[in-house]
């Protein structure tokens, strides 16, 4: 039985790989892509919540009660 001769696989890996390489770059580069977007800038209104004027107490919880 004749045994595989394999000596030129890797050269034709090695060229397919480079050609799909190179197909794929000139594929990309002539797509137009958008510009990215601006920044738009909203003007938020401030709103004053109940929290936000008064002081609040935290408390610990009751489980780290020190007596």
């Amino acid at each position: 039985m004749p045994q595989l001769d394999t000596s030129t696989w890797f050269i034709t890996i090695i060229s397919s790989t480079i050609t799909l390489f190179i197909l794929f770059q000139l594929k990309l580069s002539s797509q137009t892509f958008p510009m990215s977007p601006s920044p738009k800038i909203v003007a938020t209104e401030k709103t004053k919540t109940p929290w936000e004027s008064k002081w609040t107490k935290i408390y610990l919880p009751l489980s780290s009660h020190q007596q």
